[in-house]
């Protein structure tokens, strides 16, 4: 863009200036993307300052990722789901019931498998792609999260019927947190890195906490451009 050309306005009248950011309130700095090759599934998408919940009851989304345990729900993401899609049968209660009773039979009939499994849901309008908490955690760890989505990818591949997708970050929960080897919450870019390594290349909603780091500069989609890469190693 030629340094001289007028920036475009984003509001009617007079209120670009009205909306300048303050402090006190949450906004994100978002930066824009590397210029590259426009290639088709290479890229997930951060949807920075938008609602999850509304998205999902407008229908812009034929699946969600999120994550369910077998114990109580009544605080995840899925409780919310189950109460907004009037259509579906399902309710908190039941969503917890069902973790439970797989659980147990996973331990009777298939105790070596791998976990997390998938717990598919259908709310009619829409299908929950969950991943089950691993029985005797109280949390989730970043293995859990490749593994998982290593399955929601597979669930994924050649069904247009469950496009496009979301998923929340598992940043910032209450119900199910997530933990990394050093016992702490891992960063957003280190949770994107390991969903992309998995092969997801859906959306990805930030936790509503995220919102306030207007001081750091964020960007729309990952991979992040090679310029933070260098930044890090010192280069300009």
């Amino acid at each position: 863009m030629p340094a001289n050309a007028a920036r475009p306005r984003l509001y009617d009248d007079a209120a670009d200036d009205l909306m300048q950011s303050q402090p006190q309130t949450d906004y994100v700095t978002l930066l824009p993307g590397a210029q590259s090759r426009l290639e088709a599934g290479t890229r997930i998408r951060i949807m920075w300052g938008q609602d999850m919940l509304r998205d999902v009851i407008d229908g812009r989304y034929r699946a969600v990722v999120c994550g369910v345990n077998d114990q109580d729900n009544s605080h995840g993401i899925i409780a919310q789901l189950v109460n907004l899609v009037t259509t579906s049968q399902w309710s908190v209660e039941t969503v917890t019931n069902y973790a439970r009773m797989f659980h147990e039979s996973v331990h009777i009939h298939a105790s070596r498998d791998h976990e997390p499994y998938i717990l598919k849901i259908d709310l009619d309008s829409i299908i929950v792609l969950a991943l089950l908490r691993p029985r005797g955690q109280d949390h989730f760890t970043l293995q859990n999260i490749a593994r998982g989505f290593q399955t929601v990818t597979k669930m994924l591949r050649g069904r247009a019927d469950r496009m496009p997708v979301a998923s929340v970050s598992f940043l910032g929960g209450q119900a199910n947190r997530l933990i990394d080897n050093d016992g702490k919450e891992p960063t957003f870019e280190t949770v994107l890195r390991t969903m992309h390594l998995s092969g997801y290349r859906g959306d990805v909603y930030p936790s509503p906490q995220m919102w306030n780091t207007g001081d750091v500069g964020v960007f729309a989609s990952y991979p992040f451009p090679e310029s933070l890469e260098r930044m890090r190693g010192g280069s300009s």
